[in-house]
């Protein structure tokens, strides 16, 4: 169904005199082979033109052919003997080869040039056989456009992937089968969403080939649960099953909001809010993309939300990122963070989407498409943006405006379903305290390093400002909760008093640097000196160890029981 124009094109070439060769050319999946299929139904069926009703057709496996033929002229004498019964049959039968390329090639060796190609060539031309091919672009380019004499016999049939009306006209072709099969029934709106989610989340497949394995494992999972439940009673298979299943193949959360994802969208600011101190502008933003992305009011062609987080070092640009890995993602390994001060030649574009064919580490793929390829719904972190070479910076623009970059193997990477946040120090020296962002000249020193249309692709800047000492003090508790969780692992029970913490706020505590230095104060006055008493033995596991200052506030003192 849907492909009549390019049935009607391979019956007019079959009932050519010469050359009546036909070579289907598509991507995997497209129904290259259902198209042959179709045909030899239209012929049983005598819906083919009378030169085609008394055709057989029949498929050529060359690996079947190739087996076994060890001696040298076994193999040319079973090409020979084919193409003559062929001959021999008066034109009744037509061949189907599928990946024709391998007739090139197939059974030569250093001793023996004569491949089954050079076999069939003069058969091919004079109209002795009608033979389909099929093969895909990359491979017909590759093979069978370099061997000219073999790619004139042959008339090329483009087989485009059916539209989605198409598409969905096939399934429901189809669906009377895979019913009989599961013994499940399937709704008009399964077959629809297998086809419109299939489109939008699984890219690196073609229809109707990615909607066709939906509905069948829908089908196989629908019978098996509901035969587990309700013995003897019939399946139905619906638009929220294929959407679990879509969620199952790609990790993206496509189905319906339940109740408790519900909940888990409204609290996901004060959640993140806990993680990351004195930046609740930003969180705020962050979070309403979420939430918009997930009830689907979003450009579906972009990637879910792009920020370019800025501002001094040290106060949660980062962090934030990891925070939304961890409370919306689940975890810390759904973000790949890319530090672009390792992107500063113009050569390091091939690191994000990997070497070109004939260059070394080809076969590695890029850091940046690979990641995205094995997890397709996480958090992009391009960390110091103002440092990537220009060529670089063209990259990401591609992901911005189309949600979609091709790697150096020539595949497209999906980016529809990532979230991008980049960071920047840029106006870090200009920013106030207290608030007052002064935001038009961070964006003067922003365009300094990078071009007006690439700050146009960007849905938010955000800029972060210092750190009060009040938010030191929040981070203080934090980081300190974080140490118990560490000591807790060596079985130390740990208590850290209040002027212990007042120290590491008046020691760490610095506008200039942020967080940062309030970890090394962490590190020196609790970490170093309780690792010290472990090392003298003062502490041990099992001991309860409380961590405070003397009179003077000068001295780390450690009492343990």
């Amino acid at each position: 169904m849907g492909r009549e124009q390019e049935i009607e094109r391979l019956m007019v070439i079959l009932c050519k005199r010469r050359k009546n060769n036909a070579c289907l050319i598509g991507d995997p999946g497209v129904g290259k082979t259902a198209l042959v299929e179709a045909l030899a139904s239209n012929i049983a069926n005598a819906s083919a033109p009378p030169k085609l009703t008394s055709n057989k057709v029949f498929s050529i496996d060359m690996g079947r052919l190739i087996a076994g033929a060890s001696n040298r002229g076994e193999f040319e004498q079973r090409v020979i003997t084919l193409v003559d019964e062929v001959k021999q049959s008066n034109g009744s039968v037509i061949l189907f080869i599928d990946e024709l390329h391998t007739l090139i090639g197939a059974g030569s060796a250093a001793a023996q040039p004569l491949d089954a190609a050079n076999i069939f060539k003069p058969a091919l031309a004079r109209g002795h056989l009608k033979c389909i091919g099929a093969t895909t672009l990359e491979e017909y380019k590759k093979y069978i456009e370099k061997d000219s004499a073999l790619m004139r016999r042959f008339r090329a049939i483009d087989v485009p992937e059916p539209s989605t009306d198409e598409a969905i006209d096939i399934l429901k072709g189809q669906r009377k089968k895979y019913e009989i099969h599961h013994s499940v029934k399937y709704t008009d709106g399964a077959l629809i969403a297998a086809v419109h989610l299939s489109k939008q989340y699984i890219s690196n497949r073609y229809l109707p080939d990615k909607a066709i394995d939906l509905m069948d494992e829908a089908g196989a999972r629908a019978q098996l649960y509901r035969k587990e439940s309700y013995p003897g009673a019939s399946a139905v298979v619906t638009d929220e099953d294929i959407a679990q299943l879509v969620s199952m193949w790609t990790g993206i959360p496509v189905e319906k909001i339940s109740d408790e994802e519900s909940i888990r969208l409204l609290s996901l600011e004060s959640r993140l809010k806990r993680r990351v101190i004195g930046q609740d502008e930003a969180v705020s933003a962050v979070s309403r993309a979420i939430r918009r992305a997930r009830v689907g009011l979003r450009d579906m062609d972009k990637p879910v939300a792009t920020f370019l987080f800025t501002g001094p070092t040290g106060v949660g640009k980062t962090q934030l990122a990891k925070s939304l890995a961890i409370e919306y993602f689940g975890s810390k390994e759904a973000m790949v963070r890319l530090d672009m001060s390792e992107y500063m030649e113009k050569h390091s574009v091939s690191r994000l989407v990997g070497a070109p064919p004939g260059y070394i580490g080809h076969d590695n793929g890029g850091q940046l498409t690979e990641a995205v390829r094995r997890r397709p719904h996480n958090v992009i972190l391009f960390d110091e943006i103002e440092k990537a070479n220009s060529q670089v910076l063209n990259v990401l623009l591609q992901i911005l405006d189309d949600g979609r970059l091709t790697d150096g193997e020539g595949r497209t990477v999906d980016f529809r379903n990532t979230i991008i946040i980049m960071t920047s120090n840029m106006g870090g020296n200009i920013i106030k305290g207290g608030g007052d962002y002064m935001s038009g000249e961070v964006e003067k020193q922003l365009k300094q390093f990078l071009k007006p249309e690439f700050l146009n692709r960007i849905d938010e800047i955000i800029v972060f400002k210092h750190l009060a000492k009040v938010d030191a003090r929040e981070i203080v508790d934090g980081m300190v909760i974080e140490f118990y969780e560490r000591a807790k692992k060596k079985h130390i029970e740990v208590e850290v008093r209040k002027g212990l913490k007042r120290k590491v706020v008046s020691e760490g505590y610095s506008a200039s640097y942020g967080a940062r230095g309030l970890r090394r104060a962490i590190t020196r006055l609790l970490e170093d000196e309780l690792a010290g008493k472990i090392l003298n033995g003062s502490v041990a596991q099992g001991h309860r160890v409380v961590m405070d200052v003397d009179s003077s506030g000068d001295e780390v003192l450690i009492f343990s029981n």
